[in-house]
């Protein structure tokens, strides 16, 4: 029987949240998958990719799972090509908005995951004017500003010590620290 949404959800809500130190290998991760994306995706239909989030800043500790941004030419080709292509492959699939509400914009998701059943990437692919591509701002912000990524790094290790099994939790309590920075850009 197939696992339905609501059991997806459940199954990808209970990862365990791991902080790791930095990894100097993830942007060659980042690399591959990038390779891998462009080479198994319609032509045409990625702009750009960009390694963001945590993996993507030297030094930060990091659950050691690579963010992609991906941003593509058209949602509507994505909801429809991608998901066969990439689910086949073992990625998890999600339509999601990008709130915490379920109302547009919504963008999608994808989780890849290594032999063990372990996350690796994260992809999120969004059109060029998604509020999402603020997080390139932030990644930006923190390799430059190395006072802000110390203090990013207490708030993230702290999170992860209150809500270990709980990834609302820990991603809702970065938003505040998150926007603070993006108002100071």
């Amino acid at each position: 029987m197939a696992e339905t949404l609501e059991q997806k959800i459940e199954r990808v809500l209970k990862d365990k949240i791991d902080l790791v130190p930095y990894d100097p290998n993830w942007p060659n991760q980042f690399d591959k998958e990038k390779a891998h994306l462009l080479a198994c995706l319609p032509s045409g239909l990625i702009s750009r990719i960009e390694h963001y989030g945590s993996t993507s800043m030297p030094g930060m500790t990091a659950k050691p799972v690579v963010d992609m941004l991906v941003e593509v030419q058209d949602l509507n080709v994505v909801r429809r090509e991608v998901p066969p292509i990439l689910e086949a492959q073992g990625y998890d699939y999600f339509w999601r908005p990008i709130g915490n509400i379920d109302e547009p914009p919504y963008y999608a998701w994808f989780i890849k995951r290594d032999a063990d059943g372990s996350r690796t990437h994260h992809i999120h692919m969004v059109e060029r004017d998604s509020r999402l591509w603020e997080g390139i701002d932030f990644r930006d912000y923190i390799r430059a500003h190395p006072e802000q990524a110390e203090a990013y790094e207490r708030l993230k290790l702290s999170l992860a010590n209150k809500f270990p099994n709980d990834r609302i939790s820990y991603t809702d309590g970065k938003t505040d620290f998150i926007l603070e920075t993006l108002v100071s850009i």
